[in-house]
């Protein structure tokens, strides 16, 4: 008997034991408790709760629970508690591809009294500096990802596709179809670092027909591709470039031209809302016409301005100027205009208008030395 009641025991113990075993495991797999959230007092002591992202220059970006996210200039901002590790760069620090963390601040961001303090993670004081002397504040994660990986080549592109359409019936018939292509890649991709290369290639095209009876058939067939691969000299905004570029105009008897160069460009301007590139560089230029007679190959030099505009809801607004005289034939000048608006619609589809005007110096008799094109269209972003 008092064996048999030994053995009841042990089987007992045994039964209990993986119950144990579960509970402790399902304990054990509970889900870290969630982060308090971020703090944002603005001036007129409303409170945002949310995620603070990161600031460049006089403004920051700041993810609101309720309100999504937002741009905020660090004039409006009373207070910030930040509890995720940053890093801190101030307007001293030379942003380049490969830095390291050498002469930065990390930890978390507490902002007061239009200043900041950055305690380390591992204690200790924190570490002061006027809003006036901070560049950037980035989160660490990101920081080391821009730093150490470098996207492949078939990464970081960036661009639209852009289409639309004219239809008319009626005693007369018109079709008129518009479409473009824009596809740019700059390494490295964070704004706050600094340039390295940037690649682009763009398409546009324009092609219809007019019908009324009794009347020859009216054609419209208006073509345009470049490709541009730009190499920053380091540590600054100035670059070398290459480019081509191919145009064919039946408005104004141009079969095709074709045009090679290459240059110096300046980058005047680099923010999240604003960039501005000026250009100038010689060319190799070859012009075919409808009048084959009229064919020239000429040297040349092409200077050109470009200029891109982003508000803080999502509007851009983009231009580009370019002047091509001809050196071994001053007649053969041509410069081209445009000009763009793109609204947001819906997720990455926009509404946008575009201006475009090429002129040619001396095309073919019969032809205007003007060709303008105004379009609309529905544009997608492909990132």
């Amino acid at each position: 008997m008092q064996n048999s009641g030994i053995l009841c025991l042990v089987l007992g113990a045994a039964m209990l034991l993986p119950r144990a075993s579960g509970q402790s495991a399902q304990s054990s797999s509970k889900p870290a408790p969630k982060p308090a959230p971020d703090v944002l007092i603005l001036n007129d002591d409303e409170k945002l709760l949310g995620h603070f992202v990161s600031s460049s220059g006089s403004s920051l970006i700041f993810k609101s629970d309720l309100l999504g996210a937002l741009t905020i200039d660090w004039s409006k901002v009373k207070e910030l508690h930040a509890s995720s590790r940053y890093v801190v760069a101030g307007k001293s620090v030379s942003l380049g591809r490969r830095i390291g963390y050498s002469g930065f601040s990390t930890g978390s961001v507490d902002v007061s009294d239009k200043t900041f303090a950055v305690t380390p993670a591992e204690g200790g004081s924190p570490k002061k500096l006027p809003i006036a002397d901070v560049a950037h504040v980035i989160e660490e994660s990101e920081f080391e990802h821009a730093v150490m990986h470098a996207p492949g080549v078939f990464g970081a592109w960036k661009g639209a596709v852009t289409a639309g359409a004219t239809l008319v019936e009626a005693t007369q018939q018109s079709r008129v179809f518009t479409g473009a292509i824009s596809l740019v890649r700059s390494v490295p991709t964070e704004n706050w670092l600094a340039s390295r290369n940037r690649t682009s290639i763009n398409f546009s095209g324009s092609n219809g027909f007019q019908l009324q009876p009794g009347t020859p058939r009216i054609k419209t067939n208006i073509l345009h591709g470049d490709a541009e691969r730009d190499e920053y000299f380091a540590g600054s905004r100035v670059y070398g470039f290459g480019q081509a570029a191919f145009d064919h105009n039946f408005s104004q008897g141009l079969d095709l031209s074709q045009q090679y160069g290459g240059g110096i460009g300046w980058t005047a301007v680099k923010t999240a809302a604003n960039i501005l590139d000026l250009k100038g560089g010689l060319s190799y230029l070859n012009q075919q016409f409808a009048t084959s007679t009229l064919n020239k190959s000429l040297a040349a030099s092409t200077f050109s301005q470009s200029f891109t505009h982003r508000t803080k809801r999502g509007i851009v607004f983009a231009e580009q100027l370019s002047a091509t005289p001809t050196w071994t034939d001053l007649n053969a000048l041509q410069a081209a205009g445009n000009a763009s608006v793109t609204v947001p619609v819906y997720k990455r589809l926009n509404f946008s208008l575009s201006l475009l005007d090429t002129y040619l110096h001396d095309p073919p008799p019969g032809f205007k030395k003007n060709s303008f094109q105004a379009a609309t269209g529905l544009t997608y972003t492909l990132r």
